[in-house]
Formats: structure tokens, sequence, C-alpha cells
């Protein structure tokens, strides 16, 4: 062993030669070692201190390094098997939210959220650092949220939304399952767009919903089937996401609109607006939430700034009124009293500092640029492939499998070739009505990653 090992290097050596003794048998001395494997005596010391924290060895001053008696080094395992009859029933599948970690190297076609090059990191970072300066930084906030922060979203969300109208949660997935299961019983029907987000099928499974798909078209989804789905479960409630839908990226047609918030309305059902892409336009205006046009309370609007800021930004907000929102705030109290000051603190000085509009800007540039490249780039190495729409926000492609494909088949395939990509079955709440996958355009590096990442998807298609 050469004078740059490390402690780790000796310490696995040592715990090699501990496994060949017998509790009680003594190691060699700190000067043996030393000499023997060419290292520092602080080495040796670090190597020593490790596996005697690891419980392998024991020291006595004085006397020398000792293996420990194998009672210590090796606890029983508690039996925890009893668990599963307790738990039964209850569990909460996280599969279509998380996944294996793909291997180095691998471009992520498969990301919901920003490369950290598209994140405000310099003025997220100062934001936060004037947030920690002020005085009442620590102190607890207000169950609904800082009111200066809530009167932010509240102007967001439009004309007639005052900030008692806001309650703050820690992000939108937050978000969503606290609204879940603040409208819904468990056992209770919840429509939902087919296809629609992963997280949002998750939770309503995870709050003991039902999940019942509504099927959409180029214009997002279709108010003549939503009203038999309504009549068929007597659902009352309904998520949907109006603006540059995940997966598709369809916006919901101007006409359809009001269809949809009226069908709800006549079935005493609520509507869970899933606003995630307010800031991820690419450029043309971004429609007015359906809660703008909602004067009964039938809206629950939910909006994040995790998707155009940064993944640990967790802050978001709901937007409700009247009896619902009491059920709300009391969900946030039992859930978790409050979302943390300091993140709030650091969230308003985001959204009030002018570099936040120009970074929503840019964004959105940067967005076109790099959806319009990976289109581009699909179009050229994978004829076969149907893009579905070129969307006009959002963070992602919705591309068609020829008729034969399987896309569990297809993923698992790219992921071979150094691309992860996402298995349209994730996104469906039942039967997929064909095959697609789900390409994320705002996850890599840049544009030549996204060509780089079509070149690989035509490999393993082939």
């Amino acid at each position: 062993m050469s004078d740059s090992s490390s402690s780790a290097e000796l310490a696995a050596r040592l715990r090699a030669l501990v496994e060949r003794l017998s509790p009680g048998d003594r190691l060699p001395s700190s000067r043996e070692l030393v000499r023997g494997h060419q290292v520092g005596p602080a080495t040796v010391s670090q190597a020593i201190a490790t596996l005697a924290a690891e419980g392998l060895v024991v020291t006595r001053p004085g006397s020398g390094t000792y293996v420990a008696a194998r009672a210590r080094r090796r606890p029983n395992v508690a039996d925890t098997a009893w668990q599963s009859v307790t738990l039964a029933d209850r569990s909460v599948d996280t599969r279509l939210l998380t996944g294996a970690a793909p291997p180095a190297g691998t471009i992520p076609l498969d990301g919901g959220y920003l490369h950290r090059s598209l994140q405000p990191t310099q003025l997220l970072s100062a934001a936060l650092a004037r947030a920690a300066r002020r005085p009442d930084a620590w102190d607890r906030a207000p169950a609904a949220g800082l009111e200066a922060l809530r009167s932010v979203f509240a102007a967001m969300a439009g004309d007639g939304v005052s900030a008692s109208d806001v309650l703050v949660t820690a992000g939108g997935q937050s978000a969503l399952s606290m609204a879940f299961r603040a409208v819904a019983a468990p056992g209770d029907p919840v429509l939902m767009e087919s296809p629609t987000y992963p997280g949002a099928i998750a939770a309503a499974r995870a709050a003991g919903l039902r999940p019942v798909p509504v099927p959409m078209d180029a214009d997002g989804l279709r108010p003549d089937l939503l009203a038999d789905a309504f009549a068929r479960t007597r659902a009352r409630l309904l998520y949907c996401q109006p603006a540059f839908h995940n997966p598709t990226g369809a916006v919901l047609a101007p006409q359809r609109r009001r269809q949809v918030v009226d069908a709800a309305r006549a079935a005493g059902a609520f509507v869970i607006e899933d606003d995630f892409a307010r800031h991820l336009g690419h450029g043309a205006p971004v429609p007015p939430p359906l809660l703008a046009d909602d004067r009964d309370g039938t809206v629950v609007h939910l909006t994040s700034l995790t998707k155009p800021a940064a993944p640990s930004l967790r802050i978001g907000a709901l937007v409700a009124r009247g009896p619902v929102m009491e059920r709300l705030r009391a969900t946030r109290l039992v859930d978790d009293f409050f979302v943390t000051r300091p993140l709030q603190e650091a969230a308003l000085e985001l959204l009030t500092s002018p570099k936040w509009e120009r970074h929503v800007r840019a964004l959105a540039g940067a967005l076109r640029e790099r959806c319009a490249a990976l289109a581009a780039a699909v179009a050229h190495e994978l004829p076969g492939w149907a893009l579905t729409r070129l969307p006009a926000g959002g963070l992602h492609l919705w591309v068609r499998l020829p008729d034969d494909g399987d896309d569990v088949a297809a993923a698992e395939t790219a992921r071979r070739h150094g691309v992860a990509v996402s298995a349209g079955s994730r996104f469906f709440p039942a039967e997929r009505p064909a095959a697609y996958v789900r390409l994320a355009f705002a996850a890599t590096a840049d544009r030549a990653e996204l060509a780089e990442a079509a070149r690989r998807l035509a490999l393993s298609a082939r």
C-alpha cells in the first residue's frame, strides 16, 4: 500500500483480517500497521476508529486493539414480519413516481425538472441569503402562510382572489395530496384526464380514492364524456391540467373551459386545477386559470414554484373559496402545522424581484428552442414515432410508438442504450389505448445532448 492510500482502504483490509480472527484476538500494533502497509500514523488511527465505531474491534489504552465479541459485531436482526399483517392492504405504491437510478452517462429524457443550467441559481441563492437575514426568519409562520406571499399567489390567480383564499403548501405534490384527502373520502371515485400526471394517480390511490379515466383529444378533456362520467360514477371530484397538460402538452380549448366547470358544478363536484406549468410557457400567452371564471367555489386551484425554479424550492399554493378552504387549512394543521418560514421568505424575495420576470422570459425562449430541437431530432432519427403535437408550453413531448410497439420494452431498451425515457403506461389511470413514451427536453445539459439522445433512441429501436 502506497503513502497515498486512504484510511478507508486500510479499514477494508483490516475488516478482512478481523473476519479471519477470533473474538479477543489482538490486531497488529499501530507501529506494525504503519510499517506493514506503508501509511502514516494518522491513517492507522482513522482506520481503527472506523472499525471501533462499527463495533468490530475494541481498543484498550496501553494494551492494543482486539477483535470484538461476535454478539457486539453482529446484533440480532429484528423480526418485523408481523408488520405486514398489521398494515394489511394500505400500501402506498410509489412505482409510478420513482425508478432505479440510471447508469452514469445516461441522458435523462425522463426528468421532470429543469437542468441546473436553466435554474435561476444565483437569484435563488441571493433570495435565500436575504431571507435568512430577517430578524424573524426562524419564527413560526402562520398556518396559511405568510400574508405577503399569499398576496403574490393571489395576484397570479387573477382578479377577485385575495390572500385569504390562498394556502401556502410545501410544493405541488404536497398540495395535491392534501387536496385529495380534504375533498374526498376513501373509496370515492375521482375523475382524471387520460392520460394524466402519474403523481396524481399515486396520490389519489394513497388517499384511498379510485381514479376513473376521462378521455382527451387534441383540444383537451372532452366535456361530453366528462358529463357522462359524472352521471355514471356520481363522482364529486375532477382532477385536470388545463394548461400544457402533462404528458400531452394539450391546452384546454377556450369553448370547453366553461363546459368543464359547468359539468362539475351541475354534479355538485369540485375541480382540482393543477396549474403546474403557469410559468413554463414557450413565449405565447398562457391562458388564464379556470379559477378566473369561477365564482361559485367549484375550482380548487393548485400551483407551484418548483418546476420553473428548482427542485428544492418546495413552495406551492392552493387557492379555494368557501368551506373547502377551511377544510384545507384544518388538514394543513393536522399534517405539519406550517411550511418552513425561511423557504417562504425566500420564495417571496424571488417572486418580488424584477429578475424573476426576466428569468421566466429567458426560460420561455430556452424551452422553446429545446422543444423544437428534440422534436426535429426525433422526426429525423425515428420516422416511425409520431409526435402528437408540438406543445406551446411545458417540459415534455408525447410520442406515439408504432402500432406494434411496447412502451415498457422500449423504455427498458432505451436505458440499455444510454437514454432514459418514461413509458407511457405510467400515465394512464386504466388501460392504455396505444403505446406512448414521454420525452423530456428540459433536464438535459443542452441541445447537443438532445440530438445525441435521439440518435441513441434510434439505435435502441432497431
